[in-house]
């Protein structure tokens, strides 16, 4: 059969035409054909829903198993009581916040949804696509459309129509080009007829996400590992190998920089390497498809896809994949990896890094340690953990008060203005201050330290030199910005008057002090705190490739 293309890219054009196309491609599916629609996930072959026998079709154009259920694809959740029975009132919560997006719900099903859209289950996944023209299409259609993604099964997943034509081109009767898709992995899946709620597959809507809404979230064991043999999946992607291209993938998953080394030690002339882009130029010898930054998992969701796709055109006879960790779309990303490997996966040699990060006031520390956080890294913020302990701690709050009588208002809160005017404008007392902080905190970032695992940290401390916690760190690095600049931001960031800035910052010791002191300098004369983060991260990505080598060395 020929293949119709109706290009929908330009909804701003003339009206009439695209009403026309969406009239044609709904006719389709009503008639019982097979169209592929887009979403803002991946695109999708769809099919009236409630017709077995186009749902079949599916199965056959992607040569798709047919113990693998489908989603239903609606306009909303008024749309829900048609097709689902026995609905809990969570839905209706999850729908009213997060559709439409890539969130499907796994309901009880009713019986007008036949068996070939469910694989048999008594459950069916439904969701409403954020996409104008599917939209569109379902309501002109006025079916649910059954829609797993538009590839051949096994495939990756197409995110444009040109990707959709190459694996389903003279199969099915149309393909509906509406660009290409926002998130680029396919919709999260949460089953609702259990309780606590499941994970069943990592999708476009972080899990975080949804266990801010609805509280704590089980997560299915195919999430991370292979169905075992004769399970029946409740939901599409849980049992067989996805996403897979010709050539075998390895994911290697730990830190991006120890990650991107063990790639490079085992990489041949023949192999295809799909990496950060901090890191393509490890790889002049082999193919390389980039993710994007490791710091950015919206675009690796955009492009995981694309990536795994373009190899096929490629000689490359293995294939290596760097692995996002698993926050947020990093989830997704990797699960999609790790299935295209059918989960052959290698965890890199991982070293425990700890950076001490001091300077002063206003020099942009925040922006340092968000690149940090960008990298993987956790945070030990002195100054939180100095606030936990007034909470938690009347020995300290006593030792305190004994000291500078007042500074704890009726409410029992410390008040840090009145602390920090009374300390701030005499050195000796801001000394008597850190000596009894010093006492009380030092055990307890020891404590924190000594408690921690493989990975990147930063220990955030103004006083990081004179209270001996830079003998924990590999590194020490001086954040440092002109007096002017830092004077500015302290009264934007907190609100206060150019004289208290200034007093504060004459309390501190000179930029000169933590130049001569730590083991690195990072300048920040920028005005843009997002150009001095971008600044940073390629400051700790080269930092932590030299401390790698350092300890995997023995030197230092």
């Amino acid at each position: 059969m020929q293949t119709i293309y109706y290009d929908l890219r330009d909804t701003k054009g003339q009206q009439k035409e695209i009403e026309e196309k969406i009239s044609a491609a709904a006719k389709i599916l009503r008639e019982g054909g097979l169209v592929a629609i887009p979403t803002e996930t991946v695109y999708g072959l769809g099919a009236n829903g409630l017709d077995a026998k186009a749902v079949r079709r599916i199965f056959e154009a992607k040569g798709r198993p047919q113990d693998n259920p489908l989603i239903l694809h609606v306009t909303g959740p008024q749309w829900l009581p048609r097709y689902c029975r026995d609905i809990p009132p969570m839905a209706y919560v999850l729908a009213r916040k997060f559709w439409p997006g890539p969130l499907t719900m796994i309901l009880k099903r009713r019986d007008v949804v036949p068996d070939e859209t469910t694989a048999g289950l008594d459950t069916v996944g439904v969701r409403c696509p954020n996409h104008p023209v599917t939209l569109a299409i379902i309501r002109e259609a006025g079916v649910p459309i059954a829609a797993p993604s538009a590839n051949t099964s096994g495939r990756p997943s197409c995110t444009t129509a040109q990707s959709v034509m190459e694996d389903m081109s003279d199969k099915i009767e149309g393909v509906v080009d509406g660009g290409p898709c926002a998130v680029g992995v396919e919709s999260t899946i949460l089953d609702l007829t259990c309780d606590p709620p499941r994970l069943l597959r990592p999708g476009g809507l972080p899990v975080e996400a949804l266990e801010q809404l609805i509280g704590p979230i089980a997560v299915d064991k195919a999430v991370t590992g292979v169905l075992p043999e004769g399970e029946k999946p409740r939901a599409p992607g849980m049992k067989y190998r996805h996403y897979a291209p010709k050539a075998p993938v390895t994911v290697v998953t730990g830190a991006p920089e120890a990650s991107a080394r063990e790639i490079q030690r085992r990489v041949g002339p023949g192999s295809g390497v799909i990496c950060f882009d901090e890191y393509a130029g490890l790889f002049s010898e082999q193919v390389v498809h980039s993710l994007g930054p490791s710091a950015d998992k919206q675009i690796q969701a955009q492009r995981v896809f694309d990536a795994l796709r373009t190899f096929d055109g490629s000689p490359v006879t293995e294939i290596y994949a760097q692995c996002p960790d698993s926050r947020g779309l990093g989830l997704a990303v990797g699960n999609r990896l790790k299935k295209a490997a059918g989960f052959h996966i290698i965890e890199a040699d991982s070293l425990r890094i700890i950076l001490g990060i001091t300077g002063c006031t206003g020099a942009g520390k925040t922006s340092a340690l968000e690149a940090i956080r960008d990298l993987g890294g956790t945070i030990i913020d002195c100054d939180a953990v100095y606030h936990e302990m007034l909470d938690e701690n009347q020995e300290l709050r006593n030792a305190i008060n004994a000291s500078f009588p007042g500074v704890f208002g009726a409410d029992g809160r410390l008040d840090r203005k009145k602390l920090g005017q009374e300390v701030f404008a005499k050195k000796d007392r801001l000394a008597r201050l850190n000596g009894i902080v010093f006492r009380f905190l030092i055990p307890e970032i020891e404590r924190r330290v000594e408690n921690t695992g493989d990975g990147l940290y930063a220990i955030d401390a103004i006083n990081l030199l004179e209270s001996g916690l830079d003998r924990l760190c590999d590194r020490t690095i001086a954040v440092t910005a002109p007096v002017e600049l830092r004077v500015r931001r302290i009264m934007a960031r907190d609100n206060i008057t150019e004289q208290y800035a200034r007093l504060r910052i004459s309390a501190q010791r000179p930029d000169e002090y933590y130049r001569s002191k730590c083991d690195c300098e990072l300048g920040n004369s920028l005005e843009s705190p997002e150009e001095f983060r971008e600044e940073a991260r390629k400051f700790f990505v080269r930092l932590l490739e030299t401390i790698k080598e350092e300890k995997r060395h023995g030197a230092r």
